[in-house]
């Protein structure tokens, strides 16, 4: 066999390789939403069960195909702000977005890619719970999946975004671009829509605890399973002798990142638990501490990783805490996990980072005041069009489900199945109870309406 048949058959498994890694880290990222489902189940009251649950399988299933028509190409038609370049080859109707035997890549970094797009959109799921319409959380969720969040990639999570070129802006893992986003756009939308029925009395937070904990820690366990998925979703599988690179082209390894990872892991919940003493605090932290030093997962001396998630870790409860004496009920905790320790992970990459070297002639250095300002920019993309969106559906009286269908539960109107069959009221006597805690001059028939 010649010399130039055996780099051929080698180019072509090594183009195989990059297939099988993202196949695999796109199935495990379904596991990101395996544990969405459980946790958002088990942190909603019974009457609530199954509608958290269709929510998440919804989400989804409306996010991917919306990220395939639309979602793709604004990644690929915004880098430079908001003049779209030309990306034709990104177009639905393209001959590179379907099968292509000559085309390794496209079509597994852009399943990588709506997983992505699918956890922006559970992220602001677990935050609405028990009070949104499903129909206004579609609608919020596919806006924040298939276009907030992309543009805001291709601001900053694109090798030739402007926040790279002007900025030296550094979010490997996606803190700011993914977790600071979703959590700043559920944040808006919380803005509108208010506090469950029952959850403030007298102005003073109550605890409405969730109806199977067990169900929301084992959930939380599986989102970290998922985010090996994520993470390495993050990472860019070359040919040839580059090797492994960041998503900006800077050199790196799995090595780098399951350090890091882990480190973040444990300093997460250490942290948590010390703030807090709290199981569903707690067991957020590992989430919340491997967003903490997600932004630079390829930089950080591990020692200095575990310290920093363990901070992230530790303001987090403090963080939901304040939110909540507010007035702002986020049901698990989500803008404090999310949208705080990402914008908090890509601040300390310009404390600790700054002066790390970009790939690129004219690319400054990561600095300080660029990650500062690359924090401000997903903050501020994300929240705008959440606050903006709900506001626009909440004059519209869209956003949130009438009061009494709140009380009766969202599962006995919207679900034609039970959760629990054995053991929750039936309908029946779940329409008596609603019977004598239904809104003054509302009948009994009409709650059920």
């Amino acid at each position: 066999m010649k010399a130039d048949d055996l780099q051929g058959i080698f180019e072509m498994h090594q183009a195989m390789n990059i297939e099988v890694f993202y196949w695999w880290c796109t199935a495990i990222m379904f596991m990101i939403h395996a544990g969405f489902l459980a946790y958002e189940m088990g942190a909603s009251r019974t009457k609530n069960a199954l509608s958290s649950g269709m929510k998440n399988i919804l989400t989804l299933a409306a996010i991917i195909p919306a990220f395939y028509f639309v979602g793709w190409w604004i990644y690929n038609a915004f880098p430079n702000g908001l003049i779209p370049i030309d990306a034709a080859a990104a177009l639905p109707w393209s001959p590179s977005m379907r099968p292509d035997v000559d085309d390794m890549g496209t079509g597994v970094f852009f399943a990588a890619f709506a997983l992505f797009g699918a956890t922006t959109g559970s992220i602001l799921s677990g935050a609405v719970i028990e009070r949104i319409r499903l129909s206004a959380f579609l609608i919020l969720a596919v806006v924040l999946g298939a276009g907030v969040w992309i543009l805001a990639g291709a601001w900053g999570w694109h090798p030739d975004g402007w926040m790279l070129a002007k900025l030296g802006y550094h979010d490997v893992g996606a803190a700011g671009v993914v977790h600071a986003v979703a959590g700043f756009f559920a944040l808006g939308v919380l803005l509108n829509l208010g506090a469950r029925i029952g959850k403030y009395k007298d102005g003073k937070p109550q605890d409405i605890p969730p109806h199977n904990l067990p169900m929301t820690l084992i959930g939380l366990m599986m989102i970290i399973v998922g985010f090996f998925g994520f993470i390495g979703g993050c990472i860019i599988f070359n040919t040839g002798e580059t090797g492994w690179t960041t998503i900006y082209g800077t050199r790196t390894n799995l090595s780098a990142f399951a350090f890091n990872t882990l480190m973040g892991f444990g300093g997460g919940v250490i942290g948590a638990y010390l703030s807090s003493r709290d199981p569903f605090w707690t067991i957020s932290g590992a989430l919340g501490g491997i967003i903490t030093v997600g932004a630079g997962l390829d930089l950080y001396y591990p020692g200095l990783a575990f310290a920093l998630a363990a901070s992230g870790g530790a303001l987090m409860p403090k963080i939901g805490g304040f939110l909540e004496k507010r007035g702002l009920d986020d049901a698990v905790g989500a803008f404090a996990v999310h949208g705080f320790c990402g914008f908090y992970s890509v601040v300390l990459v310009g404390i600790f980072a700054a002066g790390f070297p970009n790939v690129g002639e004219g690319v400054p250095d990561v600095s300080f005041s660029g990650q500062l300002l690359g924090a401000v920019v997903m903050a501020l993309t994300g929240f705008i069009p959440g606050w903006g969106i709900s506001y626009v559906l909440k004059k519209c009286n869209s956003l949130r489900v009438p009061a009494h269908v709140e009380v009766l539960g969202l599962d006995l109107v919207e679900i034609p199945a039970k959760p629990y069959p054995e053991t929750a009221p039936s309908s029946t006597s779940a329409s008596s109870l609603a019977s004598t805690s239904k809104p003054e001059g509302t009948t009994a028939q009409a709650t059920l309406r």
